[in-house]
C-alpha cells in the first residue's frame, strides 16, 4: 500500500508538472482550433466532421473541442481556455479578444469578378484540351499518380500541372475539386510581396527606400529598408517556433492586430548581416501596405483591383486580423487552379494576356539568391538555386506553405505546378515528385 502511495504521489507531481508547463499553451491549441474549423467549415465549406477527422487531427489540436455557431466557432480544451473566431463578409474568420466590438463594421474589400467566357487561364471557362509533342502524357500520369500513392503518409489533396499556360495534369482526393478553397498558409508571403512589386512597376514606392516606421528613426534599425523585409534579412530579432509558445504562435493566436509585433522588435543584427525566416516581418509589411493608402478602404480593394480579380482568382480569399489587416504571412486562400495562375503570373513574368503587372525583372529580384540563405531563399519566395532539389532545374522557385502546400514554377521548362495536402518532407518527397514531372517534358 505505501508502494503504491508512493508511485501515485510521484505521478501526480509528474501531471503537476505536465499542467504547469503546458497549461499556457492552451489557449494557443484552442486559438488554433477553432480559427481553423471557422475557416475550413465557412471559406471552403467542408463538413465539421471532415475537419476534425484530419485538418484539426494533429498532435496537441486534436485536445481541442470545437462547437460550431452561425458564423463562428468557439474551442475549449478541457473545457478551459475558450477562444472564438468568427467570421465576417469579405474578410474571412478572425480569432477574437475580449475587447471585440461586433458592433464595429469594418470595410468589405471590393470584388469584381466579371466572366469573360474564356478558358483557363485567363478566364473560368473550362479548360482548352491540347496535346503537346515534347510532353510524354504517361510518364506526367504516373508522376501525379506517384504523389497520391501511400496517401495516408503523403496526404497529397490535390495536383496540377501546367505547361505553356495550358492544363496538362490535374487529379484531386476524393472530397476536393478544382474548385475547393485551399489555405496556402506561408504561400500567402508570395502574394503579398507581389503586392509590392506592383506598387513599385506604379511608381508608387522603391523596395529600395528605408522602412517607414516611425518609431526606428531614432535608432539602429533606421537602416532596414522594404528590400532587406522582403528579403527576411532585417537583423530583427523573432522565433519562428510552432512547436511552443513564440513570437509567431503568439503573434496568430493571441494577437487582434499582427501587424505591430515585429515592429517592436530589437536589432540583433545589422540589415543583411543575418537571415531570419520571419511571419512576422510578412505583416509587418502589410501594415506598411496599409499605411500606404489613404484609407482602410482603399488598403482592403488593392489586393483584389489590382491583382486577384485582374488575373481572374475569383476564388482567393485574403484574410483580415480582428482589426482588419490582411494576415499576409498565412491566410490567404484559393482553389488550385486559381494558385497555379498566380504561378503562371510569375512565368510569364507579370504579363497577364497582354497586360503587365509588374515590371518583368521584378521575376529576377524576387528570384535572386538572398544572402546566408544558402540559395534557398529569394524575396518571400523560396529558391533551388542551392540545389535543394537535386533532381530538378536550379532556377525553379516557389511559394511553399505549411503541410506542403507548393506553387513550383520552373521558367526553364515552361512548367507551373501546384501541390496542396497536409503533409511535407520526408513525408511527402517533393524532390523525387518534380523530377518525374520534369521527366515528363522532353
Amino acid at each position: 500500500m505505501k508502494r503504491f502511495k508512493r508511485i501515485l504521489f510521484v505521478l501526480l507531481i509528474i501531471l503537476g508538472i505536465a499542467v504547469f508547463f503546458n497549461y499556457p499553451k492552451l489557449t494557443i491549441i484552442s486559438g488554433y482550433a477553432s480559427k481553423n474549423m471557422a475557416s475550413t467549415h465557412f471559406i471552403a465549406h467542408r463538413s465539421v466532421e471532415d475537419i476534425t477527422a484530419h485538418d484539426n487531427n494533429v498532435p496537441l489540436i486534436s485536445l481541442a473541442e470545437t462547437q460550431l455557431g452561425k458564423q463562428e466557432v468557439t474551442a475549449t480544451v478541457f473545457g478551459l481556455k475558450e477562444r472564438t473566431a468568427i467570421c465576417r463578409q469579405g474578410l474571412g474568420c478572425a480569432l477574437v479578444n475580449d475587447a471585440y466590438d461586433p458592433s464595429l463594421k469594418l470595410p468589405i474589400p471590393k470584388r469584381t469578378q466579371t466572366a469573360n467566357g474564356l478558358p483557363f487561364p485567363y478566364g473560368n471557362q473550362g479548360v482548352i484540351d491540347t496535346t503537346f509533342a515534347k510532353v510524354d502524357y504517361d510518364l506526367l500520369q504516373k508522376a501525379i499518380e506517384g504523389a497520391f500513392d501511400d496517401n495516408e503518409t503523403q496526404k497529397t489533396r490535390t495536383v496540377l500541372v501546367a505547361y505553356k499556360n495550358h492544363i496538362i495534369g490535374e487529379k484531386y482526393v476524393e472530397g476536393f475539386s478544382e474548385s475547393t478553397p485551399i489555405l496556402g498558409w506561408s504561400m500567402t508571403k508570395s502574394v503579398l510581396a507581389t503586392l509590392y512589386g506592383i506598387l513599385e512597376y506604379q511608381n508608387e514606392l522603391n523596395v529600395s527606400d528605408p522602412a517607414p516606421i516611425a518609431e526606428w528613426q531614432n535608432d539602429e534599425r533606421k537602416n532596414i529598408g522594404l528590400n532587406h523585409l522582403l528579403r527576411m534579412q532585417s537583423g530583427l530579432a523573432w522565433d519562428e517556433d510552432y512547436a511552443n509558445i513564440s513570437d509567431v504562435t503568439e503573434m496568430l493566436f493571441l494577437d487582434a492586430d499582427m501587424t505591430t509585433k515585429q515592429a517592436g522588435k530589437a536589432a540583433i543584427a545589422a540589415p543583411e548581416e543575418v537571415w531570419n525566416y520571419s511571419s512576422g516581418t510578412s505583416n509587418l509589411l502589410s501594415g506598411i501596405l496599409r499605411d500606404h493608402f489613404e484609407t482602410h478602404q482603399a488598403y482592403l480593394n488593392f489586393p483584389y483591383t489590382a491583382l486577384i480579380d485582374k488575373i481572374g482568382m475569383h476564388s482567393m480569399l485574403l484574410e483580415t486580423d480582428m482589426e482588419g489587416n490582411f494576415v499576409g504571412s498565412s491566410y490567404g486562400w484559393a482553389n488550385t487552379r486559381d494558385w497555379a495562375k498566380f504561378g503562371l503570373l510569375y512565368l510569364n513574368r507579370g504579363n497577364w494576356n497582354g497586360k503587365q503587372l509588374f515590371d518583368p525583372l521584378w521575376v529576377d529580384y524576387v528570384s535572386k539568391p538572398t544572402d546566408h540563405s544558402e540559395g534557398t531563399y529569394g524575396a518571400h519566395f523560396w529558391l533551388n538555386a542551392g540545389g535543394k532539389y537535386p533532381d530538378v532545374p536550379k532556377d525553379l522557385y516557389s511559394a511553399n506553405g505549411y503541410q506542403g502546400q507548393y506553387v513550383f514554377i520552373i521558367p526553364s521548362k515552361d512548367l507551373v505546378i501546384v501541390r496542396t495536402g497536409l503533409a511535407e518532407a520526408p513525408d511527402f518527397d517533393v524532390n523525387g515528385f518534380l523530377k518525374e514531372v520534369v521527366r515528363a517534358i522532353q
